[in-house]
């Protein structure tokens, strides 16, 4: 009985001591399990709520400074859940994230706010500027793909600076979830600005998108804006012209 009952406060003594290690295990000690490409400057906290202080791609494209929380009721279920936030300067990212073993992402309660420009994403064409506002209950990735989206982003006061300075206006994109076979499809209008737009955007398997759509200028519209349009074709008989843009990332 003696025995029994040593080997019960053995046990106990060994499972607290693992949960207090558990507890204060130091962030810095998982700077070996960050995705390849990815660094910090400095690392602080525990694993469990802790800090990345200048997270950075292959040492040369900055993101800012990244914070979470992770939900430990989660890994009951096997999967890893945290709040986190990425902020540099006045930019933010905001979102609840779940990631299974099998690599399925979902992340909700996604908010954010950024200032365009090549420093933040070099895939936009030279000197555009603007802000850019998202809010999404939903995003849902599977094997590297895209399969949920549930929200609203909003490019506001978006300009081209690289020759002479061009209001290019505020649009507004909205996807309502996948449609009829998966296929994720968000609708594109402008909200605002020099140029009257409608059309969707196809986010496609690569990953990719393919955008179309009609646009017109309005009276407000520059004379250069004006003439980059008609070198999409002649009018309709409501004055809109057709584009179409694919592109991977």
């Amino acid at each position: 009985m003696r025995n029994r009952r040593t080997l019960w406060i053995g046990a106990l003594a060994l499972f607290a001591f693992a949960v207090f290690v558990l507890a204060r295990f130091p962030a810095a000690w998982a700077l070996g399990a960050l995705p390849l490409g990815l660094s910090c400057d400095a690392l602080d906290g525990t694993v469990w709520n802790g800090a990345c202080a200048g997270l950075a791609l292959r040492h040369q494209q900055p993101f800012g400074d990244l914070t979470w929380q992770l939900h430990p009721a989660r890994l009951l279920t096997g999967r890893l859940a945290a709040h986190v936030e990425l902020t540099q300067a006045s930019d933010f990212v905001h979102a609840e994230v779940e990631l299974a073993p099998d690599g399925h992402l979902v992340a909700s309660d996604v908010h954010a706010s950024v200032h365009l420009g090549a420093a933040l994403l070099p895939q936009l064409p030279d000197g555009l500027r603007g802000a850019a506002r998202a809010d999404f209950t939903r995003i849902e990735v599977r094997n590297g793909r895209v399969t949920d989206l549930r929200g609203r982003i909003e490019a506001r006061d978006l300009e081209q600076t690289a020759e002479r300075k061009t209001a290019l206006g505020s649009y507004a994109l909205a996807f309502n979830g996948a449609g009829s076979g998966g296929a994720l499809v968000g609708e594109l209008r402008d909200i605002g600005g020099p140029l009257a737009l409608n059309g969707r955007l196809r986010v496609t398997p690569e990953p990719g998108f393919a955008l179309d759509g009609k646009v017109a200028a309005r009276s407000s519209a520059a004379e250069n804006l004006v003439r980059q349009l008609q070198m999409l074709g002649p009018p309709d008989a409501q004055g809109r012209r057709s584009f179409s843009l694919t592109d991977t990332f």
